[in-house]
């Protein structure tokens, strides 16, 4: 279990932030990385030509060990959107083939489907949600012979549910579909493995679980396509990138996944704070970030017992991520009730949705119990 980390980060006494699934505050160290790549930017005589790339190949290997991975499986994105959409680009599909995704699945998972559904004559199959709690049983009775690609996420954004990813990427490959997973919502804070997964292209956007700034982002590509087209076309993606006296135009891309990173990916803001948001997460490691947030949102549901909110089976939830729903609806003005009191968490769909982090206390935790007890005619305890 890893101690309050609240030192770490700016967020003043009387905040209770329990929203990190919209957006995490930047820790103080973060910050101090981003104006200080900034700075130098102000005396550009200072960065040589070696800069553009040292930054990019350490957040290589720093986010390969996020997903057991090696570094040259790893392209810098600016999105989530924008590695879903370099993979759809490069899938093979054809007319009457199908897609698979999920009921409320975020729209930038969605989107990029619809069009390529729409282009080639696929079918997108949705998948409903689940009255037991169980996405993933319902992925995989949709997983048929004519499925082409099956577009996931880890962690459902307005249930909390989560899918078995080992088991639908081995049901994937038994029918030779492709899987492309959007780990926004759980990469830094919950296990996963590419190598146990198997998925062809993997994304995270980094400014919710990863703790980074926005417009950052690590995609993993499967070697098997690290012969495929980019999304853009870029002279930092090419094979002479690093001689600045002889960019001379060429077809050949730098080796691996580096095809696939976005222009301008040496970015001297965002690069040192994604970086140090990396580092710091590794350091407390993934299963402890995971274990002591598990605690706090099971400390939630049990205290929220009788009040008529209800959360998924903890087996089928992430242990992040609590999604509280009513049987009728949430009432409303709740949220805005509550940030009226300095308590932020998100309404998304029809569920409170409740994503701490290690900078939370048991403190909040009790904060948030109370007011809810109080909204829904339960004493506090």
């Amino acid at each position: 279990m890893i101690p309050c980390q609240r030192h770490l980060f700016q967020i003043p006494e009387g905040i209770t932030y329990l929203n990190c699934a919209y957006m995490s505050p930047l820790m103080t160290a973060a910050v101090e990385a981003g104006n200080a790549g900034l700075a130098r930017k102000a005396q550009p005589w200072n960065i040589s030509a070696q800069d553009f790339f040292t930054g990019s190949e350490q957040l290589r290997d720093l986010a390969a060990r996020f997903f057991n991975s090696s570094g040259d499986e790893i392209a810098i994105v600016p999105s989530a959107s924008y590695g879903l959409q370099t993979a759809a680009k490069n899938l093979p599909i054809a007319r009457g083939q199908k897609i698979v995704v999920l009921e409320e699945q975020f729209p930038s998972n969605i989107y990029p489907w619809r069009r390529l559904s729409r282009e080639t004559g696929a079918e997108l199959v949705t998948v409903p949600w689940p009255n037991d709690g169980d996405w993933t049983a319902g992925v995989l009775e949709r997983l048929s012979s004519d499925v082409a690609i099956a577009a996931l996420p880890n962690v459902q954004w307005t249930s909390g549910g989560v899918l078995n990813l080992e088991m639908i990427g081995a049901a994937c490959r038994k029918i030779g579909a492709a899987l492309v997973v959007d780990l926004t919502q759980s990469l830094g804070v919950y296990p996963f493995d590419v190598r146990r997964v198997q998925p062809d292209f993997a994304v995270a956007a980094a400014y919710k679980w990863l703790l980074g700034p926005y417009s950052s982002g690590v995609m993993y590509v499967s070697p098997r396509w690290h012969g495929g087209k980019p999304l853009e076309e870029n002279w930092i993606q090419r094979d002479n990138a690093r001689n600045f006296s002889n960019l001379y135009y060429t077809d050949n891309y730098q080796s691996g996944a580096r095809r696939f990173d976005m222009g301008e990916h040496a970015n001297f803001g965002l690069l040192p704070a994604t970086i140090r948001a990396m580092e710091q997460l590794d350091e407390w490691g993934v299963p402890a970030i995971s274990e002591t947030i598990a605690a706090m949102t099971k400390s939630i549901v049990e205290s929220l017992q009788g009040t008529g909110l209800i959360a998924w089976p903890e087996a089928m939830r992430a242990p992040h991520y609590l999604c509280l729903r009513l049987e009728g609806e949430i009432p409303d003005g709740l949220v805005e009730s509550l940030a009226s009191e300095h308590i932020y968490i998100s309404l998304r769909g029809t569920s409170l949705r409740i994503t701490p982090h290690v900078y939370n206390s048991s403190g909040d935790i009790e904060r948030l119990v109370n007011i809810l007890l109080r909204s829904f005619a339960v004493q506090p305890r």
